[in-house]
Parts: structure tokens; C-alpha cells; sequence
């Protein structure tokens, strides 16, 4: 059973009530970030239940030890952890004596929390009764600023309800955290000094090993029925990893008091004195005031959801899905910084440590081209540019030779830093997806000049890498590639898994392909690129040879391509007569039995099948999605987008439409039972596609825009904006008709449904 305890609402996410069983589950669904950091959903006040505590940093890692029982040549030598960053968000109160403690009081009523979307805040409000007889009202607001984003600001609001009350505000700084998924229980930061100020505190600390300095800070202001006391700290406590000032306010029964904190982070990578930065970023902040940080905190989002937002008309749990998705994009990555990349649990927890994996390049580079300055998805595409000698170090650990590269599934810096030897040695897909995007950023924008400035030196290691990594077979007279786990991790050391092979031939024809273009039309980046990777036609013609005798297994009797050599050699018992005591398998099974299994994580031939659409036909993505599909038990949370889009281009809206809902609210419902570890982001940019390239049935196909729009009959129609070319489309979709406007400067053209429409600037089009 899927949980179902957040309100249906367009534009926000909804709790109403207090269960701690799903105080871990809530701190991931409304966590807040501003894409240089961000931080769950925990309390500020002090919580005795069980709880996640976690705050992050945008680039702050640390590379913790791989803990394995044997080592292996090539393995990597640490995880990278995303860390835990001290914590300031902290105010511990006390009343009339006692500490207010969820998890301990009498009574707790009219819970609720609300993550606005629209405006970019989070708020939580409920009505408690201590053990002492004194029943409080308490509203919380904090956001995290996108204008300031080394600053985030909290409202803490209580009222005495029954009786006088002496309140003691004790607002802290913590730099004795903890990483939950740390391999040896050992602390990450090495604190340098406390200082303090009047209501003011700053806590820098260093991170072992990585030497990354932050200094996190704080500033307090008291109020009584909304009006400043002007209160100093009564009193300071200051420990080794700690500091902690006390504000006491008496009000009478139906007063108000408020402390506004002020906090956040300023670190080494932005700044050579991060105490100083941190003492005028604070001084910038309390000029501006909370009122007019809200202010500005509303208008940025406003100009975020003009770009991005996606508009379903009469099914709010849709509506709620898709908004979410963008909302917890946004707060990730915004692309200010290019050093920075997309973690696929974000700024809200920290399994799979690492900062960027394939999924950056295949799911969610689509998303930022379309809904931000195309600089963005350039910067994405610079970051693995920047790490391309890393990549060129990382193959040379596994033996290749001649400037083969191959990027690192998990990295932070561009050295591989995974610690599964499955994944580390064998899933080497993820080149190809790196070289996608390449293509991918040039038919979507039209900016062909990354590709001579860049990209061509990313595409010739990943060619040689494909050329070193296949091996002839005298049996079969092709190239096959051996011992490799696929998209599908619930198959380990496979030999010729389709969609690796065939990625593969791929990516060296479309490096054969970029040679020749850029010889003829960009001669000077040519003999400059040449000259320095020392690239010659007779190695070229190597890579022809591997490419054009690839091997792709195949079934004649299905007469469809096989997953991988000994995909028929399995029990081939569909998903649908598995026992649903048995879900999921990831959970409830041995890793041998999945192994020997033929059921598939996520989808893996059909991600072919999605990225190289124009090479199949429709027949042919018919047959390998229903044999395929049966199969697969969508425990990654990158498989349903996938089905969603494959079954739209299918004309099977229904379908289409229930794995939309899975991708879209895979976390607010919690359909793998793992959101308490944290939000899956990286997923989320497929639902945008399952939208947008589902049921909008966009493609961007000789640099020109295509729609072939397909609505759920559960829906009335959706609409979105695009920006293409700059230039920011408006496109309605309804049952029968779509509706296109532009603003921009230059006319664009668009097909729908094959045929082509001229949209000019500020027109409306009906088709």
C-alpha cells in the first residue's frame, strides 16, 4: 500500500496531522533548497523521535574510504560523500520550565505543514499542550533565498493560548553533525573557532581531507506582537562544536513573541575569508529585512515558474505531481555555478553520496534546456568537459591506453568514486549517455559551437574508449562487448547487453560524423584538436571497423533484439504472476535470485529504443515494448518516464498516463518505500519528458520543433512553456486543438502532427 497522506493541492504540499511513524518521510517531501544548499524538513525545535537531520552544501564533499572486505586493481579508493553541513536552522525552546518536545507533549492539534511551490517557502503550524498545563500556537515559516543564496531565514512564531508564558528562545549553531550513511561513524568537520557578536554568531569549521573551509553563521532578532524588543542574548554557550545564545520573553495569554533567525553558509570554494563573507552577506540580509527577503523570495520564483511551469487542467494529484517535480528541480540546480551538477537525492539526503551520475546527461539536461538559458544545459555539458582528464585517468586505472576515457558513474571532481565493483567496472553505458547529450544540446538549442570548442575532444576519449573496450570474436566474425551491466542493474557481468552495444556503435559513428563536419567548416579548431589528441585517420578507420561489425543479440523467434546474450536462458515468469508478497524484489530477495531472474530494474533495451527513435520503427517499438514490458518491475526510479513516453508514442494513453502518475508522484506517494532516505531528483526531470515528450509528443527533430499532442481521457488538456531557441513558446494542448503564442523576436517554426506552422511573436495559433 502506497502512502496517501499528503492533501491533493495545485500548487502546494500538504500535511495535516501529526504522525511521528512519518516525521522521516515529511522531512524529505518538504525539504527547501536554493541550488547552491538546501536542508530537510526537520524541526527547529528540539524532537526526541526518530529523525533525519541534514543540511548540504552545493560541492562540499568528503571522500570517505570504501569499506569492502577485498580490493580489486582499478577499485576505487572512496565514496564521496555529499556531507552533512552544521547546523544552523536550530532553536531550542523552553516554556514556563519545560522544553517543548513534539514527540513528549500532552497534546498536539491542528498539525500542519505546507511547502508552497508557487512562492518558494515552507511553513508548519500546529497547537501543543505541555506536560507543565501551558498550550502554545506555534507558525513556522523558512525559505531558503534564491536571490541571496548563501542565506535562508526562519519565522518562528508563538502564542499563548491558556495561560501567561515565559518563553526562552535558545537559537544554536551545531557543528558536531553526523553523516547517517557514514562507513566508519566517524565526523567529517574539523572546527577552527567560534566567534560571536552581540546577537550575532559565526562557527567556521573544516572538512577532513578535502580541506573545504565553511563558516556558518547566524543573526537573531526578538519581537512581541510584531514589534523588534531590541533583546540581547541573556546568555551564551559556547562549546567545542557549539554555540547557543537565550532570548527570555514573558507574554501574557494571547500574546505573540517571535524570533527571526537569520542563517546559512559561506565557503572556501566562493571565498578567501568566509568570516568576513559571512559578516556582510549577514549585513546585506538585515538590510533588507524578512519582510522584503519574502517579497523577493516570491518574485524569484514567479520568474522561475514562468519559464517552467506545466499547467493540468482537472486532476489535481497530476497537477501536484508534475509541480512538485519542477519545484524540487529548481531548488537543486539552478545552473549559477558550472563546478556544480544534480545529485540524484539533491539537497535532501545522502544515499548514493556522489554528485553527478548519468542521469545529469540523460534525464535531466532535456529539462534545463527547455526551461532555462540554454547557457545552463552548456554549463552541464562544460562540467564534464572540465573532468575530461579525470576520465582519461579513470580508464587508465582499468588499462586503457591513447586518451580512451571513461567518465565515473558516481563522481564529485571527475574521479570515480563508486564502491560497487558491478557498477564501477561494468556499467560503462554511461559514456554514451555523456556523448548524447552532446548531440542532444545541439538539436535542441542550435548551438553548434560547443562541439568545436569542446565537445569533440569528450567524443573522441569516449570513441577510443569503445574501440579499446570491444573485442573481436573469431565465432561470431563481429565485435562484441563483454562482461557489462546495463540499465538494468538486476543483471551484472552479461556479455553484449543491447543498448550498450548499440550506444556504443553510436557514439563512434556520431565521432566520425563530428570529425568530418568540423574538418570542413571549422578548420583551425580541427588541426588544433587533432594536433593535441594526436588523433590520425588510421586510428579512425579503427573505430569504423569496430562500429560497422558490432553484434546486437537477437531472437528470431520473438523477433525481437535480446537484452543480452543469455536473456532466453531465464525463467521468463511475467511480473503480473509474481506473488505481491514478493514486491519489491530489491527488498524481499537474495541478489542471487535477482541476478538469475528475467525481471529488469528499469528500462534497458527500450532506453534505445527512447533515445534513438528515429532508428526504429513503430512496429519495432511495439514489439520490444510488450515483450519487454511484462518484465519489468520499476524499481528504479528512472523506468516508469521512460514506459510513460514509449507507451504515448504506442497511442496507449492509459496506460501512458499510469506510469505518469507513478514518475510524478513516485515520492509523494512513496511507491518504493524509501522516501525517508530522500527525494529521487534526478527522476524527476522524467517526468517533465513523460509530459512534454509523452503526451506533448515534443521532439526537436532537424532543429525544428514536432508535436504530435496525446491527452489521457482522465485529463482536459495541460499546457506549458518551452524555451527554444531562446525564445519562450506558450503551447496549450487541448483535446482537439493546440494553441502556440511566442515571446521573442523572431518568428519559429513548428510541426504539428506533420504539418508546419509559422508562429510569429506575439501571436496566438490555433491548430
Amino acid at each position: 500500500m502506497n502512502q496517501d497522506y499528503i492533501i491533493p493541492d495545485n500548487w502546494s504540499i500538504i500535511e495535516e496531522g501529526f504522525e511521528q511513524d512519518l516525521v522521516k518521510s515529511s522531512e524529505s517531501l518538504f525539504s527547501i533548497g536554493n541550488g547552491a544548499m538546501g536542508q530537510r524538513a526537520n524541526f527547529e525545535e528540539y524532537y526526541s523521535g526518530k529523525t533525519f537531520q541534514g543540511s548540504y552544501i552545493g560541492g562540499i564533499y568528503y571522500p570517505d574510504k570504501t569499506k569492502v572486505g577485498w580490493w580489486k586493481n582499478g577499485y576505487p579508493e572512496y565514496f564521496a560523500k555529499v556531507l552533512n553541513a552544521p547546523n544552523w536552522i536550530g532553536i531550542n525552546i523552553e516554556i514556563n520550565g519545560e522544553n517543548l518536545d513534539l514527540a513528549g507533549c500532552a497534546a498536539v492539534k491542528n498539525f500542519r505543514r505546507e511547502l508552497n511551490m508557487k512562492e518558494g517557502w515552507y511553513h508548519r503550524s500546529f497547537v501543543a499542550t505541555l506536560q507543565n498545563g501551558t498550550e502554545i500556537e506555534v507558525h513556522v515559516r523558512r525559505f531558503l533565498s534564491i536571490d541571496l543564496d548563501e542565506v535562508g531565514v526562519i519565522n518562528y512564531q508563538i502564542t499563548a493560548l491558556n495561560q501567561d508564558a515565559k518563553i526562552v528562545f535558545k537559537p544554536y549553531i551545531d557543528a558536531g553533525v553526523h553523516n547517517e550513511d557514514a562507513n566508519w561513524e566517524e565526523k567529517f568537520w574539523e572546527l577552527l573557532h567560534v566567534k560571536n557578536n552581540g546577537n550575532e554568531a559565526f562557527v567556521t569549521a573544516r572538512t577532513f581531507k578535502t580541506h573545504f573551509i565553511a563558516t556558518t553563521f547566524m543573526q537573531n532578532t526578538i519581537l512581541v506582537d510584531g514589534k523588534n524588543v531590541n533583546a540581547s542574548p541573556s546568555d551564551v554557550l559556547s562549546s567545542k562544536d557549539k554555540i547557543e545564545f537565550s532570548y527570555e520573553v514573558s507574554i501574557a495569554k494571547n500574546q505573540s513573541t517571535t524570533i527571526q533567525k537569520t542563517g546559512g553558509y559561506t565557503v572556501s570554494m566562493n571565498h578567501e575569508n568566509t568570516e568576513d563573507a559571512a559578516k556582510k552577506v549577514l549585513t546585506e540580509a538585515n538590510s533588507i529585512g524578512y519582510n522584503q527577503l519574502l517579497k523577493d523570495q516570491i518574485k524569484a520564483w514567479a520568474k522561475i515558474w514562468e519559464m517552467s511551469d506545466i499547467t493540468i487542467d482537472g486532476d489535481v494529484k497530476a497537477q501536484q505531481g508534475i509541480r512538485f517535480n519542477i519545484f524540487q528541480l529548481n531548488q537543486t540546480y539552478l545552473g549559477k555555478d558550472s563546478r556544480l551538477n544534480i545529485g540524484p537525492k539533491g539537497f535532501t539526503g545522502e544515499k548514493y553520496g556522489g554528485s553527478t551520475y548519468w542521469d545529469t546527461e540523460a534525464y535531466c539536461i532535456p529539462f534545463y534546456m527547455a526551461t532555462k538559458d540554454q547557457q545552463v544545459a552548456r554549463n552541464l555539458l562544460t562540467y564534464r568537459y572540465n573532468q575530461l582528464d579525470k576520465a582519461i585517468e579513470n580508464a587508465g586505472k582499468l588499462g586503457f591506453k591513447n586518451g580512451a576515457a571513461l567518465y565515473p558513474m558516481v563522481t564529485m571532481n571527475g574521479e570515480e568514486c563508486h564502491n560497487e565493483w558491478e557498477i564501477t567496472f561494468e556499467e560503462i553505458h554511461r559514456n554514451g549517455a555523456i556523448a548524447f547529450a552532446i548531440f542532444n544540446y545541439y538539436r535542441f538549442t542550435g548551438d553548434y559551437s560547443y562541439i568545436p570548442e569542446k565537445g569533440l575532444e569528450v567524443l573522441i576519449g569516449i570513441a577510443r574508449f569503445w574501440h579499446q573496450r570491444a573485442t573481436y570474436s573469431t565465432y561470431r566474425n563481429q565485435y562484441v562487448i563483454l562482461g557489462v551491466t546495463g540499465p538494468n542493474e538486476y543483471e551484472n557481468n552479461v556479455n553484449n547487453n543491447f543498448y550498450t552495444n548499440y550506444i556504443a556503435k553510436w557514439c563512434i559513428d556520431y565521432t566520425v560524423e563530428q570529425i568530418n563536419k568540423i574538418e570542413k567548416e571549422y578548420a583551425s579548431d580541427y588541426t588544433r584538436i587533432l594536433n593535441k589528441v594526436k588523433l590520425s585517420m588510421a586510428e579512425i578507420n579503427h573505430w569504423k571497423e569496430v562500429a560497422d561489425n558490432m553484434y546486437f543479440p537477437y531472437s528470431e523467434e520473438h523477433d525481437v533484439y535480446l537484452q543480452q546474450d543469455g536473456f532466453l536462458d531465464k525463467e521468463l515468469v511475467k511480473v503480473s504472476d509474481l506473488d505481491k508478497s514478493q514486491r519489491p524484489i530489491n527488498q524481499k530477495w537474495s541478489w542471487d535470485r535477482i541476478l538469475r531472474s528475467p525481471y529488469i530494474k528499469q528500462a534497458d533495451t527500450l532506453q534505445g529504443f527512447y533515445f534513438f527513435e528515429d532508428h526504429f520503427s513503430k512496429e519495432q517499438l511495439e514489439k520490444h515494448f510488450d515483450f519487454y514490458e511484462p518484465f519489468t518491475v520499476h524499481e528504479s526510479s528512472l523506468s516508469p518516464c521512460v514506459h510513460s513516453i514509449q507507451a504515448a508514442v504506442l497511442d496507449r494513453m492509459e496506460q501512458a498516463y499510469t506510469f505518469y502518475l507513478r514518475t510524478s508522484r513516485l515520492d509523494l506517494d512513496d511507491y518504493n518505500k524509501e522516501v525517508h532516505e530522500g527525494l529521487h531528483i534526478t527522476s524527476m526531470a522524467g517526468t517533465w519528458m513523460s509530459i512534454v515528450e509523452g503526451f506533448g509528443g515534443m521532439r526537436v527533430k532537424n532543429e525544428t520543433l514536432h508535436f504530435e499532442p496525446k491527452i489521457p481521457t482522465q485529463w482536459k488538456g495541460y499546457s506549458f512553456k518551452i524555451n527554444f531557441r531562446n525564445q519562450i513558446l506558450k503551447v496549450s494542448v487541448q483535446s482537439n486543438e493546440t494553441k502556440f503564442s511566442l515571446e521573442g523576436e523572431k518568428p519559429i517554426t513548428v510541426f504539428v502532427k506533420g504539418k508546419e506552422v509559422l508562429v510569429e511573436p506575439n501571436s496566438l495559433v490555433t491548430v
